[in-house]
């Protein structure tokens, strides 16, 4: 009985892992893809002072 338990804890904790991982990626892509367009519009002003990052 221990060991079904423990097998079944184990499946719920990596479903978890990755549910969790699964959506930190989308969120990454969406950031990602936010951050090029503001890129590509700052590029195109010509400008170099008015960067939107500090780097």
């Amino acid at each position: 009985m221990a060991i079904i338990l423990l097998v079944l804890l184990l499946a719920i904790i990596l479903g978890g892992l990755g549910f969790a991982i699964h959506v930190l990626w989308w969120i990454a892509l969406a950031v990602l893809v936010l951050w090029l367009i503001g890129f590509l519009l700052r590029v195109g002003e010509g400008t170099s002072r008015s960067r939107w990052y500090r780097w």
